[in-house]
């Protein structure tokens, strides 16, 4: 090799020892007097899509929550699942957005949302603003009650049993004890009163539990409500 070429190559290992490392670009600015303290990441995949691919909403949680954890071991991390009735449509990750309360996503929504407080006819069950709407007017539901109803209509067309209603609903912070499987029964039959001519919503499985199944009389608003489930 020659001296010329000895101090090319010398002189290219010179430049790469002493080139500056690139800064790592910012997001976006900060505004004075506040701090970033983390970030928000939304991905849109239902359950079909993650199982054609080989995998599961469950899996990608735990792969991002490994990979925090190894670039920043003390940071902490929170995952929760956004729900939607079966057959909502609509883009999965705006989904995800408005059920999380993305401020941006919620404004985009409300300059073309319809009038929350009016319904022509029927039953809304307006998860976003925990109420329900019969005929134009709001159903005195206690919390209780409207949880109930809630964990029916976002788990559609599945039976679910006294014991689970009892175990998800209840905890023990609580003010009231929880209910055992005969007194849940009392809360259905409550919720039904109030219901009046829409009570056959709530479905009763013999043995089993009870359910919720598409309707023609029912509308779901869900705009903007943390969900429910957390992994």
């Amino acid at each position: 090799m020659s001296l010329a070429h000895i101090d090319t190559a010398r002189s290219a290992r010179l430049e790469l020892q002493t080139a500056p490392t690139p800064a790592a670009p910012r997001i976006r600015a900060v505004p004075d007097g506040t701090q970033a303290r983390g970030f928000v990441l939304y991905v849109g995949i239902d359950e079909d899509t993650a199982a054609a691919a080989g995998t599961s909403l469950s899996r990608i949680v735990e792969a991002l929550k490994a990979l925090t954890s190894t670039i920043a071991p003390a940071a902490e991390t929170h995952a929760a699942v956004a729900l939607a009735p079966a057959g909502a449509g609509g883009r999965d990750v705006d989904v995800v957005r408005l059920a999380l309360q993305d401020p941006t996503a919620l404004a985009k929504h409300r300059n073309v949302a319809e009038d929350p407080d009016r319904a022509p006819g029927g039953v809304v069950v307006d998860i976003s603003r925990k109420r329900v709407i019969l005929d134009s007017e709001t159903a005195a539901l206690t919390y209780k009650e409207f949880e109930l109803l809630q964990y029916l209509v976002l788990r559609e067309g599945r039976t679910i049993e006294r014991a689970e209603l009892i175990s998800k609903l209840w905890n023990a912070a609580d003010d009231e004890d929880a209910p055992n499987e005969r007194t849940i029964d009392v809360h259905v039959r409550r919720l039904r009163a109030k219901l009046g001519r829409y009570e056959d919503i709530v479905r009763t499985v013999r043995g089993v539990g009870y359910r919720f199944d598409r309707h023609a009389d029912v509308s779901i608003r869900q705009s903007s409500t943390p969900s429910p489930d957390v992994f």
